[in-house]
């Protein structure tokens, strides 16, 4: 997460109220349950300020569509504002009034047409738990909260990743681990230009990309969005997550396989950043053998990492720079024409970075990971960078690993110094190194192969006194052994065992 653990009171008492709804139900399941509740709240706030807005001037222009289209905010309709759905939350009918709620916002906001869940009133959705987590959502006070939507965009995302670790494997298709996407965005800066994601699950990468360029005080209107997703349920939400943060994206007209039906086929991207599936087979490769955008040889059919990579490098722009994240073995495999496609990549100089990601850092996977930063406007021509990060991060849970905010740092001002001709290469974490080079690894690009291993810091402890202190420990150490043996032997004899 991006969020500060010690800011997350709103967050988890909304998941806490949220977890109510369980019961038997998957979290594949309540998952498009709570977040259509979220997003109907924030919609609905958006739409109650801006109509108090319109009341006080007097005018009478409160119901009024476009006062509220003009502005970006959703026309919400009097049967779907959030104060008649928590008038009747213990009504056995809630289910079919939020249903009736969310279509009847469809029909007021184009860009929402087909996109919000409408099965709440489904038998197996409990109803009194439903009305239980409406009241709880409407009685959380959010008046210490000076920008509303902003808590509701960060509770949406919070709601995601908890909704990710639940799942488990399956959440990879719709959830990037933040600090993975953060580490992407930090490293790219799309400032302002044309941000692209041909697998973009949820819409992750662009949220994180719109939060940097805020960040630096810029505009997210100086950035366009182009997407593209397979999952019809996922491509979904990642109409609400982007719509909850304000983000207008072009997610094409449908959700679609890309390799089949490229929803932008003439769109050249200035910043693509990607997390497509690790080692996906059967991805059809046997019918696209011909296709163009296998500039630097075809795919294997059973392994789509260089059909992805190749695609997008054939949506780049000019200027263009890529961050996408692969499984290790993109790295150094040369099995069915993968390092064919590798070697004429690297010689075309287009890899400028990579970047050896630590373990566990997805909720989905186990498999370790490496970032890849491709440029065709390189500042250091025939040179990549290697950057060897397995030793980052922290353990948050015991099966999940994070990166801190200064290891995220880390690595961003590592690669701009390479940028800038400032790298001072650390052994064991980063190093540089031509295509020449590269060549004689036969084209393996795993960053162990570059930095080498870290020495290990000299504590100016002399030999022979650290020899003398450490067997001493070592001598009491086996005193206490001994005397626990007695101890244990005492014991077992008081019960009438022998040893």
């Amino acid at each position: 997460m991006t969020i500060n653990s010690a800011d997350l009171g709103f967050e988890k008492k909304i998941w806490g109220a949220a977890d109510r709804l369980r019961g038997n139900m998957d979290a594949s399941e309540y998952k498009h349950v709570v977040l259509g509740l979220i997003f109907l709240k924030y919609i609905s706030d958006s739409f109650e300020e801006k109509y108090q807005e319109l009341v006080d001037e007097g005018v009478g222009f409160e119901e009024e569509r476009d006062e509220y289209l003009a502005e970006n905010i959703f026309y919400v309709p009097e049967e779907a504002r959030w104060e008649y759905i928590a008038a009747h939350s213990n009504q056995p009918e809630i289910g079919q009034i939020i249903d009736e709620a969310m279509a009847a916002v469809e029909r007021e906001n184009d860009r929402l047409k087909g996109i919000l869940p409408k099965n709440f009133a489904r038998p197996e959705l409990d109803k009194r738990r439903l009305g239980e987590v409406v009241d709880l959502f409407t009685n959380i006070p959010m008046a210490d909260y000076k920008d509303k939507k902003d808590i509701l965009g960060r509770t949406y995302e919070y709601c995601l990743a908890m909704f990710a670790e639940q799942e488990g494997r399956r959440a990879g298709e719709f959830y990037t681990p933040s600090s993975i996407v953060r580490t992407l965005v930090e490293i790219l800066e799309p400032y302002n230009g044309r941000v692209y994601d041909p697998c973009c699950g949820a819409g992750g990468m662009f949220v994180q990309s719109a939060k940097f360029v805020e960040s630096h005080h810029g505009s997210i209107r100086d950035i366009s969005v182009y997407g593209q997703e397979a999952n019809p349920t996922t491509w979904k939400l990642a109409h609400m997550n982007l719509a909850i943060r304000g983000i207008e994206a072009n997610l094409g007209e449908t959700y679609a396989d890309t390799f089949f039906n490229d929803q932008h086929p003439a769109m050249r991207a200035d910043f693509i950043l990607a997390n497509p599936p690790f080692n996906m087979s059967g991805w059809g490769g046997d019918k696209l053998e011909e296709d163009k955008r296998w500039k630097y040889g075809n795919p294997p059919k059973g392994n789509a990492n260089f059909a992805w990579m190749q695609h997008m490098i054939y949506h780049l722009s000019p200027q263009g720079k890529i961050g996408l994240v692969l499984a290790n073995g993109s790295l150094s495999s040369q099995t069915s024409s993968e390092g064919e496609i590798r070697k004429k990549i690297i010689e075309d100089d287009l890899v400028e970075c990579i970047v050896a990601m630590p373990t566990q850092l997805f909720y989905s996977t186990g498999i370790p990971v490496s970032l890849w930063i491709l440029n065709r406007a390189k500042k250091q021509k025939g040179k990549t960078l290697f950057i060897d990060a397995r030793d980052m991060g922290e353990l948050v849970t015991r099966a999940h690993r994070e990166l801190r905010d200064k290891e995220i740092k880390e690595i961003a001002d590592t690669y701009r110094d390479f940028v800038r001709g400032e790298l001072k290469e650390v052994e064991g974490y980063s190093a540089m190194a031509a295509i020449e080079e590269i060549e004689k690894h036969d084209h393996v690009l795993t960053p162990g192969r570059y930095v080498g291993i870290a020495e290990d810091e000299e504590d100016g402890e002399p030999f022979e006194e650290k020899m003398d202190r450490l067997t001493a420990e070592l001598s009491h150490l086996f005193e206490e052994s001994h005397g626990l043996e007695d101890e244990i032997r005492e014991r077992l004899r008081v019960i009438g065992y022998e040893m």
